[in-house]
């Protein structure tokens, strides 16, 4: 039974239970604070487990996209080593909302497991929450029973809370759980050593493959446990582990699911899995990666230098890194693994397939962009090296070989492993304690302090109703405290509300909450799964009394003019650059508009133009707003809306068309009635963001004509300067013509100034034990006049050594220029040189042996320095 057959049996063993199918959520979470990936089936379905949200069905199944490698689940550095652990995974599941509960959860699991599936019985063990004094639980004595029936006895075990209470991150739902093991160690072995004695004792052979949680608290942020509001089943089952089971494989690695790429990665390398370990595990980190990068880049998220991307982009370096140094791989590879993936994955993850060559072209820069960091990396390891060897020391300080692994991804055994090459050490410990310190200020600068919901109207819900109204009378359903470094702040949940939670790219509504005793500013709104929340600056008085909301009407009218434009904006880049064009992401204020898209090349004046004449063209036809909402998702595509990777959307959608033919798309922002509202749209700056993503930022409505304000009563004011030449633009060529002119006689002075200054450098030069040596203090134009200078020197004067200190418009700068067999001979090192001479100017510097330089703040130090260098230079050549 391959990999596709065994993910589609059980997703048909589900429906045929009454359960819906229900497409993987996306890889990155929005909209939820508390995670930054989906690490679980769950995730999607979290405010049903809350109560914040009635499920659409009952009973779901689904095989989700899941990644673990932050927060406390956190895999990475388990990958890849051992041969089951995965950043990316697949988690098939059946959930129960209010209700089946553990008979039936138990009765199918093992249906599927031991009659479709067909596993042996007596290779099979069941654990369950055997109980815990600090949460006051009893031992789970009901799915005992229950797995009783059909198991064994001795095959079932009471385990702790550790590994038999599930719960999702530090508050949240959660409850005991039953897992389900499975036994794959040859029969002598099982004879000898029952597997009873292995099961959650990390054996890599007695493997957890199935999870069912049955979800009955909430845990509250001063850890107290509250029962849910009903009783919940949510189960996860591993496909790579129940695929490796089934194929009856000692690792997951060896199964349909990773052999493809393991197969090409043989023919990139030219080395073969099985050799010897290290290998084995470079190839592993390698297949398992790709999937991670290539999963999250299709949902939406791009490799980046900060929260979600940063991971990603960890995720890929690893992946490189292990391909440099134990597969010799000195170029690009990973990017070739794209076309496996679709191949393997395109038929029931279609992002793949519909995004391949933009996947693809992601990786291969960054690959490029990460390898020409670590090539830097490795020539500044070898300038510590050459720094240590010159202190007659052998240990590589902590901070050194972080700062080289947080610049420049190199991890502590690979700044080991060339350490040892070349006889050296590394501080391990001062390594881990400036991980540890940039852990802890990471936490404290981003650290919010939540306190627990306080229930007011605990039997109401929330509505939006903000597309129809800009005011409307509320009641505060919840409230709670939100602590930061600098102030405490208010989160409110009302019974209805006109504001708008930022989403999509749309920030959030701001305005008041009032009566007649008090009034409350709103200073932000945001979601929380779909939970609509207030920021608020204060508590209110009487948190039982009717309130006011009132939006912001002037900063909400401008944030739709230009949220509209954004549809108006990808439809134009479409007609003009291509069908491939997709948004990849969107920031929409009331100031500006923001829109990242993917194109692979800088756009031309010209087709900037053509995309401004489209959308401001579209604004003079003043075209009406085509709204429908609860529209069946599967009809909305039908209508050809235009959807964004990365986005989960129901199976009830809203749809926004500005005439059918140009654009139509799934959103739940607010827009203008009509396009003319818009009035002007203007681009402001187009630019490269990323590999393959490219940036438009754009102003509309008043902010358009401020801008075009702006660029009049600038031309206006050139056009004074010039005293209102006839023609602007030949009197400004006539002056930058003129200006070129002007500097080339400059750069001519200053070359026969300079070559003066050499021909007196060389009159003074000063022999020494058979070497040359130029101490001279002077004035040059710039800093490449001194680099020129220094090395023309180096050229003409064997054996030299010069040391210049010039004033250079005011500012001290100093130049080391050593003769090659010098530095080969007597081991001078200009680099070292300059750090010391460069604390008389008050600065600091650095370079190669035989080149370095250095500025500073205090000129008046410089014949200071010269005056150190000679007694240096005097003890170095004796």
């Amino acid at each position: 039974m391959n990999s596709k057959q065994i993910r589609s049996h059980f997703i048909d063993f589900f429906q045929s239970k009454a359960h819906q199918f229900v497409p993987s959520a996306p890889i990155v979470v929005k909209n939820d604070p508390t995670l930054m990936f989906t690490n679980a089936g769950m995730n999607q379905f979290k405010d049903y487990f809350l109560g914040n949200e009635n499920p659409e069905h009952i009973r779901v199944t689904n095989s989700q996209k899941c990644l673990r490698v932050s927060g406390k689940h956190n895999d990475l550095e388990e990958v890849g080593v051992d041969t089951y652990h995965h950043t990316m995974f697949e988690m098939m599941g059946n959930w129960s909302f209010g209700d089946y509960f553990k008979k039936d959860a138990i009765n199918w699991a093992w249906e599927l497991l031991t009659e479709v599936y067909q596993l042996p019985k007596d290779r099979l063990y069941i654990t369950v929450f055997g109980g815990d004094h600090v949460d006051q639980l009893e031992q789970d004595d009901e799915a005992f029973d229950y797995w009783a029936e059909l198991v064994e006895k001795d095959r079932i075990l009471f385990c702790s809370k550790k590994d038999n209470f599930w719960e999702m991150g530090e508050t949240g739902p959660c409850g005991p759980c039953s897992e389900i093991h499975f036994d794959m160690r040859p029969l002598e072995e099982i004879k000898q050593i029952p597997g009873r004695e292995l099961v959650n004792e990390d054996h890599p052979q007695v493997i957890e493959i199935w999870n069912l949680v049955f979800m009955q608290f909430n845990r509250f942020a001063d850890g107290h446990l509250k029962e849910l509001p009903a009783k919940h089943v949510d189960t996860g089952l591993g496909l790579e582990r129940l695929v490796r089971v089934i194929q009856n494989k000692s690792s997951n690695y060896d199964t349909d699911l990773f052999t493809p790429f393991i197969a090409k990665m043989e023919a990139i390398s030219g080395f073969t899995y099985g050799e010897s370990e290290k290998i084995d595990i470079a190839f592993r980190v390698i297949v398992d990666h790709i999937r991670a990068i290539s999963f999250t880049i299709a949902d939406g998220q791009l490799p980046s230098n900060n929260k979600a991307g940063y991971v990603i982009r960890r995720i890929l370096r690893r992946a490189v890194r292990y391909g440099y140094t134990f597969l010799d791989l000195k170029k690009p590879f990973l990017f070739n693994l794209v076309a496996v993936l679709a191949e393997k994955f395109g038929e029931f993850y279609p992002e793949i397939n519909s995004q391949q060559d933009f996947i693809t072209k992601v990786i291969q820069e960054e690959e490029l962009a990460f390898l020409r960091t670590l090539d830097k990396g490795l020539k500044n390891l070898e300038s510590i090296q050459k720094g240590l060897a010159d202190k007659n020391e052998n240990t590589i300080p902590g901070e050194v070989a972080f700062e080289l692994y947080d610049t420049y991804g190199f991890p502590l055994d690979l700044t080991s492993l060339i350490a040892r090459e070349n006889g050296l050490s590394v501080d391990e410990k001062g390594f881990s304690a400036a991980m540890k310190a940039q852990k802890e200020r990471s936490r404290s600068a981003s650290k919010l302090e939540t306190g627990d919901w306080i229930m007011v109207n605990e039997e109401e819900s929330s509505v939006f109703v903000g597309y129809d109204t800009l005011e409307t009378t509320a009641q505060i359903i919840k409230y709670r405290k939100i602590k930061d470094k600098k102030k405490d702040r208010f989160q409110l949940v009302l019974t209805a509300t006109p504001f708008y939670a930022e989403s999509g790219g749309q920030v959030g509504d701001t305005g008041t909450l009032s009566n007649d005793e008090e009034r409350i500013t709103v200073l932000d709104t945001t979601k929380e799964n779909d939970l609509i929340v207030h920021w608020v600056s204060a508590l209110p008085k009487n948190p039982e009394a009717d309130f006011k909301g009132q939006v912001d009407a002037e900063k909400r009218r401008l944030i739709k003019s230009n949220h509209t434009a954004t549809h108006l904006l990808q439809s134009a880049l479409k007609q003009v650059l291509g069908e491939h064009v997709q948004q990849k992401g969107s920031l929409v204020n009331e100031k500006i508009l923001r829109f990242d898209f993917s194109h692979f090349a800088k756009l031309s004046p010209e087709e900037i133009l053509q995309v401004e004449d489209i959308v401001n063209g579209k604004i003079r036809e003043n075209i009406a707003l085509d709204e429908k909402r609860n529209v069946p998702i599967n009809e909305a595509k039908a209508m050809g809306a235009t959807a964004l990777f990365g986005e989960k959307y129901g199976e009830q959608v809203r749809v926004i068309t500005f005439n059918p033919s140009y654009s139509v798309e799934l959103c739940g922002g607010t827009h203008v009635a009509a396009t003319g509202e818009i009035g002007l749209f203007k681009i402001t700056s187009e630019s490269s963001i990323s590999a393959g993503v490219r940036r438009i930022e754009a102003v509309t409505a008043r902010g358009a004509e401020d801008y075009v304000k702006k660029q009049f009563a600038l031309l206006e004011e050139i056009q004074e300067t010039l005293k209102h030449p006839r023609d602007l633009v030949a009197a400004i060529e006539g002056m930058m013509t003129e200006r070129a002119a002007l500097r080339k006689e400059i750069e001519v002075l200053n070359q026969k100034a300079t070559e003066k200054i050499k021909e007196t450098l060389k009159s003074e030069v000063k022999s020494f034990n058979g070497y040359n040596l130029i101490l001279g203090l002077i004035k040059l134009p710039n800093a490449e006049a001194l680099k020129k200078l220094s090395f023309e020197l180096k050229n003409e004067i064997e054996n030299l050594v010069a040391v210049l200190a010039a004033d250079i418009n005011g500012k001290p700068q100093l130049a080391i220029v050593v003769n090659d067999l010098l530095v080969k001979d007597k081991g001078l090192h200009a680099g070292n040189m300059v750090r010391e001479l460069a604390r008389e100017i008050k600065g600091g510097g650095g370079g190669q042996p035989f080149f370095a330089t250095a500025g500073g703040k205090d000129s008046s130090g410089l014949p200071t320095a010269l005056e150190k260098a000679e007694t240096l230079l005097q003890q170095a050549l004796k």
